[in-house]
Parts: structure tokens; sequence; C-alpha cells
């Protein structure tokens, strides 16, 4: 059995126990300044219609009555260490997906702690008397199930879908529910009158994939309740990846450049923190007609260098853009031939050691900072257009290491 765990507006809801005259008030994180936008809002300010990546003036437009204050993500961090802490007391399968949620693994728990309903009440309870904070939780055999019951009963929800349950549970839901299908998805499906998950069962699988190809087969698996992706901790990944489903396709060389170089960060910092290394790059590519592709480079050696991971991406998408130059609705970054031996140094006349030095001193510094202030607060500049983009924008989560859906890094849809 597998627990997603999800903690309520995590960012709101901290500074609301840290600060007494907050609570039951629409409290707002970020938003400050001219062009300050939303980092979280509580669900009195959610109830308004405020939300994340929202600007801030329009969130003053929508709530008068709205508190803004200013984000601590230090303390944020601090928190969610916290929280981390209590999910390895009951299985040390723990698959984070953010800093407020993650994937548990509790199947081989069940004999110390209990069944999965109480294994997953006690860390509720943990949580509320250690960290003073609510948390929703889903229990389901499969991932892809245990996320969607999270999210049903928010705020402070407890959802449990028993195996023999799974399609019942599923059927009626409106497809939105499914990973991978955001506004664009619902459009294309909304047209052949596909608006529930069962609408999907009823549909000609084969006819599906021919339509949509990978996207369409993806679709039937999930709508059918089958979904072998288990819980896997970033030292037991084979690949670890992070993914974007855009919510307007894109045609941008600029935008795409920058959405590459944020996720070739991504995926090289988790790398580095898992303490291991890397010996392939794939770029993964969606066009607008869910049509996917791939391409793949091996590395001469294995390598945790954030630049070399960039660089080698950076070719990938210019050799997909010269070969599908149509409009782009996803694009991942993954890594694989992961391992724990690293490689010995040859070196050579030809060898650059000074600037390897400084690329390491580099991945060193930003990897501190990550660390103690959030993976939001550094990037290089090649990932500024995007990172903009991404704090004004809502867009899909990224995919895990094992992947979730459109998008682990999974994480959510908005």
């Amino acid at each position: 059995m597998i627990l997603h765990v999800d903690m309520d507006a995590f960012y709101a809801s901290i500074e609301q126990r840290d600060r007494p005259e907050l609570r039951g008030r629409p409290v707002v994180v970020g938003g400050t300044g001219g062009r300050g936008v939303v980092q979280a809002a509580s669900y009195e300010a959610r109830r308004f219609g405020i939300h994340s990546a929202m600007p801030g003036r329009r969130a003053v437009q929508l709530c008068r009555d709205a508190v803004f204050v200013k984000g601590r993500m230090s303390h944020y961090v601090d928190v969610g260490r916290q929280v981390r802490e209590i999910f390895h007391r009951f299985t040390p399968l723990v698959q984070p997906l953010s800093l407020d949620e993650a994937f548990l693994d509790v199947t081989g728990s069940r004999r110390l702690y209990g069944s999965a309903e109480t294994i997953g009440r006690a860390i509720k309870q943990a949580i509320a008397d250690e960290v003073g904070l609510t948390a929703s939780v889903g229990i389901a055999p499969l991932k892809f199930v245990a996320k969607i019951a999270s999210d049903l009963q928010k705020p402070d929800g407890f959802v449990m879908v028993d195996p023999a349950t799974v399609q019942a549970f599923l059927d009626p839901l409106p497809v939105s529910r499914l990973w991978g299908v955001g506004k664009v998805g619902q459009r294309k499906l909304g047209e052949l009158g596909i608006r529930h998950i069962i609408d999907i069962r009823k549909q000609d699988a084969d006819q599906l994939r021919r339509r949509f190809g990978s996207w369409g087969e993806h679709l039937c698996r999930l709508a059918n309740g089958i979904d072998p992706r288990g819980v896997v901790p970033d030292r037991q990944a084979k690949q670890i990846s992070h993914e974007r489903t855009f919510s307007e396709d894109q045609t941008s060389g600029e935008v795409l450049s920058s959405v590459v170089s944020y996720l070739s960060e991504q995926t090289a910092w988790r790398l580095r923190r898992s303490d291991r290394v890397a010996k392939t790059v794939t770029l993964k590519y969606r066009r607008e007609d869910f049509e996917t592709f791939t391409r793949a480079r091996t590395l001469p050696q294995t390598t945790d260098s954030t630049g070399l991971i960039l660089e080698t991406a950076m070719t990938l998408l210019d050799e997909m853009r010269q070969r599908q130059p149509r409009p782009v609705r996803l694009i991942g970054v993954s890594l694989g031939g992961l391992t724990d031996v690293r490689p010995v140094r040859q070196m050579s006349l030809f060898d650059d050691e000074t600037h390897q030095a400084d690329q390491r001193a580099i991945d060193r510094v930003s990897d501190n900072l990550r660390d103690a202030m959030g993976d939001g607060v550094i990037h290089r500049a090649s990932s500024h257009v995007w990172s903009q983009r991404k704090k004004q924008k809502p867009s899909d989560p990224p995919s895990d290491a094992d992947p979730t859906g459109d998008s682990q890094d999974g994480h959510r849809r908005t």
C-alpha cells in the first residue's frame, strides 16, 4: 500500500501557526512589492480565488482584507525536514515530490506499525503534534490513485481506497484528475465526448493510441487502474527526471532553451543530493499534437556536473528543434545510467582542469544555497526567462525519479 502525504497550504499554514493573530484570516505569502507574485495562499484566501503564481496586485483586488507576508524559505525548508523525519520513522521508502509532499510505500512496515490506515493516521497525528500543521493523506495500492485520494478532502483530509474498489473510485472522476491531463488535454478529450474517467474506458484503446500516441496509451492504462510504478527514493532510482507541461503550446526558442536549462539544474541538483553520477542525458519532447519524441546522449564518463549536463541537454534540444519545429506542449530532461561509482580523472594536455574546478565550485555553492533556502532561490542566467515565467504562470509539476505523469515535478497541476 502506498501513501501520498500532502501538507495543507504549507507556507501559509506555517505563517498562521507562528503568528496566532493570522489564524482564520486570508493570508498570502509573497505578492509584496510592485511586481510581486503569490507564493502561497491560505484556504481562507483561496475562497476569494487567490492562488500561487498570481500577481500580487490581482490578489489585492480579489480580497482587500488579505494579509500579505514575506516568504521565509529557509524556515519552510527546516519545517519540511521535520516532516520528512516523521515519514522516515515509518518507512525508508520515501519519494519526495517537493518540499511539502511525498509518496511512502508502507507495505513492508505493516508488521511493525499496523495497517496502512493505522500508519497514515499515525503520520497525520505526529505532524499535528510535533509540527503543529495539518496534512492530507491518500492511501491506495497505486501511486496515482493515492495522489488523487489525498486531494479529495483537503484540508486535513484522509481518504483510503481499497484494492477491490479502485475502479469504482476512479470511474466517476473527471479526466482532469489523471496525471498528464491539463487544460489542453481536457479540451481535446472533450471534443470526443470524454469528460470522465469511465468515458476513457469506454473508448476503443487502439483508436486512442492512433489519435494521441503514447499519451493515449498512458490514459488508457491509468483509466483502467494500471500503474506498476513503485515508490523510488533517489538513492534507488534508475533515472532522475524533471519535465514541464506548458499551459500554452510554446514556439519560442528562448523560452524552450530557458526551460531546458532550468530542468537540467533541477536534475543535476537531485543527482548530487543522492550522491550519485549519471552516464546518459535524455531530452523528452512532446508536440502540440501529443506526438512524443526522445533523444539521448551517452557521456564520455559519468558526471554530476550541472555544466556538462546542461551543455548536453542544450545540444539535444537544438537537434530536436531542427527535426521537430512544431509547437511544443511538454519538455523534459532525464539522467540515466546512475551509479555510485565515480570516474577516475584521466588528465591530458587538453583537459581544462581550472574550468572543471570552477564548475565544481559553482555547483557546491549553489547546492548549499538550495539546501539552506529552497530550490527556487538561485538559478543560472540561462534559466532566467523560465524562472521568471514560472513565478508568473502556473504549470504542471516536475516528473520525479519514477515519473508520475505529465509532468513529479510531481509535483502539482494548478
